[in-house]
């Protein structure tokens, strides 16, 4: 965890800023040749809504704008925008103590983690979500409470427009927004971008632009574009009618990126339990927290320098490292001679450790690094005796980029938390779960229960690839050696993913020709999307 006493001023405030782009196509749905709104603004930085109110020649009420930073109030005052009024201010507090409902709520809220807020923003951040009956979650960031705040100021009638990190979609700690917002309004509009609007950053965004009308829809639709600058040629009335309908089970909404004909197919799946999930056959967590990966996982140089042999046991890390689906001692041997970090450091008690003269210098070393003072380190009994060191079954690449890797552990190697472990339940064959893995439905549905982040990485914490559907069969156990040996020889995943939808989906399962085609094109659609992300120009 990053300390307060080190975060930048931006990371503090949460403030990027909006490009006028956004906020002019923004403003230019919201008003709709509708002259008598009252608007809010709930963080509005330096003023780039307000100016581009001005510039748009709008007609309206008022104009309210809180922000928190004095000096961009200020600046934001200096653009002396007519019938407006600049409140210098924290929104959670204004919210909570405002009686004045708006017809029009815009803005770019602050991407502010929980532990970044004020004692008092965190209290007053719970109320919100107390108000509008959401259990508050100390993982929410402060753009969630930001559009929740604001869906209770508006009027019967009325819309928010967002800039929003794609988290919304995704994110766990999102998924209560997700269902609020689902139930709260009648229509719900995404537009996101193949380029990322805030490259410096990293951070995909999308626009949330959400209307209550006081009918009994609640309709959604996704729409996607190159980037900010195609935002001036679409054409508005194009959101006034989303088609698809809201689920209001806890999927999340990268769903949306969809036909609504390729969203019934994964809903009856799920409805009718057609296809079990992963988690019916095994139990997923996360891997050793060490405290320090440089300081607890090492080549072997390290070990031989300091004579650590004794300490040293078998470690696997990062995803280069897993060759395939079946990780052997002979990979492991082969990591270890090319002088990756496979070995993990599991050192005793100091008391323990005897006439270990090698493992006391390493020891001492770490703390003249002061790596006893990292949080996860300094809260143990003694630093350097790691917690939860047990061996799985399996592992599961936390982070990914092709596609993600269920992998046999059949090396017995230790792993950090850059992998989850996988430990199998009883009675179940590894060799057939981990077969029964690699097929279409299985690589579609991680793409929907993970998240992808800037650069095109998907990843996945544990109770969501327990998520997974997983058509598990004995008999698929036969494949693992095809599989495993593709993989090796680095065949494309789609060559593979014939074979095996073969099998798994149309001989175990009695999957159509078009359903395998339908499943494979989710799939497609959903990773292709993500990784376009990840590449330049």
């Amino acid at each position: 965890m990053q300390l307060i006493k080190n975060a930048s001023k931006e990371k503090l405030r949460g403030g990027f800023y909006t490009p006028e782009a956004i906020a002019s196509f923004i403003l230019r749905w919201a008003f709709n040749g509708k002259k008598d709104l009252d608007i809010l603004e709930p963080s509005c930085g330096d003023g780039v809504f307000l100016e581009e109110i001005q510039n748009g020649n709008y007609r309206y009420n008022s104009v309210t704008a809180i922000e928190y930073d004095k000096e961009e109030a200020n600046k934001a005052r200096k653009i002396k925008l007519s019938k407006s009024r600049i409140v210098n201010s924290d929104f959670h507090k204004y919210c909570l103590g405002t009686k004045k409902k708006f017809d029009l709520i815009v803005g770019n809220p602050p991407y502010i983690r929980y532990q970044y807020f004020e004692k008092e923003q965190q209290k007053f951040a719970s109320e919100i979500f107390d108000r509008a009956n959401l259990k508050y979650n100390k993982l929410t960031n402060a753009w969630v409470s930001f559009v929740v705040g604001s869906s209770l100021l508006l009027k019967d009638k009325g819309k928010i427009g967002f800039v929003l990190p794609a988290e919304i979609l995704q994110v766990s700690y999102a998924q209560t927004l997700r269902e609020f917002l689902s139930k709260f309004y009648n229509k719900i509009n995404i537009v996101s971008f193949e380029k990322l609007v805030f490259p410096d950053i990293q951070q995909e965004v999308v626009l949330l632009l959400c209307e209550k009308n006081e009918s009994d829809e609640h309709l959604i639709e996704h729409l996607e574009l190159k980037d900010a600058s195609a935002l001036a040629k679409l054409d508005v009335e194009k959101l006034k009618s989303p088609k698809k309908k809201i689920d209001f089970k806890s999927n999340k909404w990268t769903f949306y990126f969809l036909s609504q004909k390729e969203i019934n197919f994964l809903e009856k799946l799920q409805r009718k339990k057609i296809v079990p999930k992963l988690g019916e056959f095994a139990k997923v967590e996360v891997g050793i927290t060490t405290g320090s990966n440089p300081f607890f996982t090492v080549p072997l140089s390290t070990v031989q320098r300091y004579n650590l042999e004794k300490y040293a046991k078998p470690m696997v890390g990062r995803s280069v490292q897993v060759p395939s689906t079946i990780f052997t001692k002979k990979d492991w041997k082969q990591n270890k001679n090319s002088e990756a970090r496979s070995h993990l450091l599991t050192f005793p008690l100091m008391q323990d450790l005897n006439g270990s003269i090698g493992a006391r210098d390493y020891i001492a070393w770490g703390v003249e690094q002061k790596i006893n003072e990292g949080y996860k380190c300094r809260i143990r009994e003694e630093w350097q005796v790691i917690p939860s060191l047990r061996v799985s079954d399996a592992l599961f690449i936390r982070r990914n980029n092709i596609y993600p890797k269920l992998i046999i552990n059949q090396a017995k190697a230790y792993t950090t938390d850059t992998m989850h472990r996988v430990s199998i339940k009883p009675d179940v064959n590894i060799e057939a779960l981990t077969a029964s893995y690699y097929n279409s439905l299985s690589l579609a549905f991680s793409e929907i229960c993970g998240r992808s982040h800037g650069g095109g990485v998907l990843e996945l914490m544990p109770n969501e690839v327990e998520e997974i559907l997983l058509p598990y069969n004995s008999t698929n156990q036969e494949l693992l050696p095809l599989i495993d040996a593709m993989i090796r020889n680095k065949k494309d995943i789609s060559e593979i993913l014939k074979i095996t939808n073969e099998k798994i989906l149309k001989n175990n399962l009695g999957f159509s020709d078009n359903e395998i085609n339908m499943a494979h094109s989710i799939w497609k659609k959903l990773s292709q999307r993500r990784l376009n992300r990840g590449r330049k120009g």
